[in-house]
């Protein structure tokens, strides 16, 4: 094979104001990092090419391959509540798209691939450790099955970036379903550019949706899809830790891992972002932002909803179509949340008895600071897991214990219900403080690390014995108290 792809890009096919069109800046000394050989092979592409010279050199922007139409995304926001009405991608540039084996149409972005019209001041730049991160964390997600953009590409830029010291840099080559946010219908609703809205609109829904009944089926969908979406993250103890509109995914996938971690031991209140100061992003209001994050695309959508020359009345009307779509998302969160709870304890079809049962353990949890992953895992069956939670110890876990037995029905159902258990409570999940290790030994020139921990993450729900040392909960001095933003 070569290294030649099949783009078709239909996202440069929408109006010049959507993006801006330009190259990658190169880099001094392109070095390949780390390819995800599995990714190259569902994309159609030839991962033995892309390891080559010629492949790093598409991977780090230094040569955009042919067919590709490179460039940077429109898009506003609100940041942390505040609104910003022009961000765009400031340093990523989207080469293009490809249709995938699975006949999925799938965005190849380079993040950190130099400065954009969009880069406020910035380098367009991106530092090895925030990339390291997002590889690791976006294909554990992905592994967990959780729907989240994927890494296909690291590649040193041989070059520094200068942050609050000089850092190694380099390019993260994303793959998602697409990069339309939240914050892109944003950016034509501001402007009352409602021809951009349609377009947008319409291309979002052929794209993703295209079971949806125009922008008020569009709106229902992305809620649904939110709902799903969050409720799976609290399933693993993920924190996104900066829910910006312009972070959220219209295609319902997880997107921007900056500052985001998982929970080792569990509390609901957990905030690991170092700019998030007062706990907008914490672990336990997820939920509520997204749907917070859900009326800004409402709203957004209005002028479509209400149709071209709206009457007032109209108007009013659109608004109150808008919102009973909106205030379908925490009976739908709930339900999705129930539902992978339930599945995390073997049960099916979960009743309000057992989600009481699921916030009775969760408040056992809490008091002890239980391992989230742990605890999970040893109520699987999994011994390895309860050597380690020792939820025995823990006060009050007994009788929960007795009640959550009672309920599955005897040793039989229980033996039942833990095979099918341990498909669903990962046993080792990228935990903060060994990616900080990673990166710290990384950004000092050894990046075996890396390579091991992305290998040891493999099989989340089955890995190999030899990795059993990542299900170690951190040491007192090994805690991850604090994230930061990548930029």
């Amino acid at each position: 094979m070569s290294l030649n792809i099949a783009f078709d890009n239909s996202y440069a096919r929408l109006p010049e104001r959507f993006y801006a069109r330009l190259d990658p800046t190169p880099v001094r000394a392109p070095a390949l990092i780390r390819l995800n050989h599995a990714l190259a092979q569902e994309l159609g592409l030839d991962p033995e090419a892309l390891a080559r010279p010629e492949g790093v050199a598409m991977l780090s922007g230094n040569t955009p391959p042919p067919g590709s139409e490179p460039l940077a995304m429109a898009y506003a926001g609100h940041q942390f509540g505040g609104w910003v009405p022009q961000l765009g991608d400031g340093r990523a540039i989207l080469l293009g798209e490809v249709v995938d084996r699975t006949g999925t149409r799938r965005d190849i972005q380079l993040k950190g691939a130099g400065p954009t019209p969009f880069s406020r001041m910035g380098d367009g730049r991106a530092a090895l450790g925030p990339v390291l991160r997002e590889y690791l964390v976006s294909e554990a997600m992905h592994r967990m099955g959780v729907r989240a953009t994927r890494a296909l590409a690291a590649v040193g830029s041989g070059e520094q970036v200068m942050r609050e010291t000089a850092l190694p840099g380099a390019i993260l080559t994303r793959v998602a379903r697409s990069h339309i946010r939240v914050g892109t219908f944003q950016f034509f609703a501001a402007r009352q550019d409602r021809d951009a809205l349609q377009a947008l609109c319409d291309h979002a829904i052929a794209r993703h949706y295209p079971e949806a009944d125009g922008p008020l089926g569009l709106l229902d969908a992305v809620v649904g899809a939110q709902a799903r979406l969050i409720a799976h993250w609290m399933a693993v103890g993920f924190v996104h830790g900066v829910m910006n509109t312009d972070n959220m995914s219209i295609a319902g996938e997880t997107i921007d891992f900056g500052p985001c971690a998982f929970l080792d031991g569990y509390h609901p209140e957990k905030v690991f972002s170092s700019i998030d100061r007062h706990g907008r992003y914490a672990f336990n209001r997820q939920a509520d932002v997204a749907m917070w994050n859900l009326a800004q695309l409402a709203t957004s959508l209005l002028p479509l909803i209400a149709g071209a020359d709206a009457t007032e009345a109209e108007g009013e009307e659109a608004v109150a179509r808008a919102t009973e779509v909106i205030h379908t998302f925490p009976e739908r969160f709930q339900d999705a949340w129930a539902g992978r709870f339930a599945a995390k304890l073997g049960i099916e079809d979960p009743t309000q008895d057992d989600v009481a049962l699921i916030h009775s353990l969760l408040d056992v949890m809490t008091a002890a600071n239980a391992d989230f992953t742990n605890i999970f895992r040893a109520l699987s069956g999994d011994a390895k897991a309860a050597n380690l939670a020792r939820p025995d110890e823990i006060e009050g876990f007994a009788a929960w214990q007795t009640r959550w037995h009672e309920r599955l029905g005897g040793a039989d159902a229980l033996a039942r219900a833990q095979e099918q258990m341990r498909d669903t409570n990962p046993a080792v999940i990228p935990r903060n403080h060994r990616i900080e290790a990673v990166i710290a030994a990384a950004v000092g020139g050894d990046m075996a690390p890396f390579g091991q921990l992305d290998d040891a993450l493999a099989r989340p729900f089955d890995p190999a014995p030899e990795h059993d040392w990542l299900r170690h909960a951190p040491a007192p001095e090994e805690e991850v108290r604090q994230t930061f933003c990548g930029t």
